[in-house]
């Protein structure tokens, strides 16, 4: 399940902004401020951001700036009433992915969103095939042709990890960081998880010194 955090003051949007992505079979953490939107994103991983712009505390696009200066990554989408060019501009100069106007059509917001996870995987298909392997993306699930294949949530988040980076070596400080949630994982933890994925079949390769590849051949 992809985790999304939402910044969004307005109580009845974000009731609504809950409602349609949990039926969508999203994971939402919702917050109000910039303060408490920055201390979820150093508590908790998450697949993507949904930014109001004009929130109490620290604005949004100021939040994300400061989040990219430190290396946060996740992707992430403006949602804001701001429809002037400039405050376009500002929005993806800080680090956007993307940049909606209020009032938006639901659809086209999810639309974007689907998108802009199956960039997470350097796909445009909804599905990443490696050997036998199908992951499918916007369900976060793992198969053998047509057989479905149960996961823990470390060991999906694993497999997430390994199909973001296909065909590159990972150093084992990389993986650990992308699992941590607010929990350590320790050097024998990771090598436990990887030897539960290679026991389906998932030909992960141990780079010696240096960490882990999955290959797509």
């Amino acid at each position: 399940m992809h985790k999304i955090l939402l910044l969004e003051d307005d109580k009845v949007l974000a009731e609504s902004l809950i409602d349609l992505l949990e039926s969508e079979e999203y994971e939402i953490t919702h917050v109000s401020n910039g303060e408490d939107t920055l201390s979820a994103t150093y508590e908790h991983k998450f697949d993507m951001y949904l930014f109001d712009v004009n929130v109490p505390d620290i604005k949004g696009f100021e939040l994300l700036r400061n989040l990219r200066e430190s290396g946060d990554k996740t992707p992430a989408i403006f949602v804001t009433a701001l429809n002037d060019v400039a405050s376009l501009a500002e929005g993806f100069d800080v680090g956007a992915d993307d940049y909606i106007k209020k009032p938006f059509d639901f659809d086209e917001l999810l639309i974007r969103i689907h998108a802009i996870l199956k960039k997470q995987y350097n796909s445009y298909k909804d599905e990443i095939r490696v050997g036998k392997f199908r992951f499918l993306i916007e369900n976060e699930e793992l198969y053998v042709e047509n057989d479905f294949i149960p996961l823990s949530p470390i060991e999906l988040k694993l497999t997430q990890t390994f199909f973001k980076n296909l065909n590159k070596t990972l150093s084992k400080e990389l993986i650990m960081d992308e699992l941590h949630d607010g929990k350590d994982v320790s050097d024998g933890a990771l090598r436990v998880h990887i030897n539960k994925l290679r026991k389906v079949g998932l030909p992960i390769v141990t780079i010696k010194g240096v960490g882990y590849r999955l290959a797509s051949s």
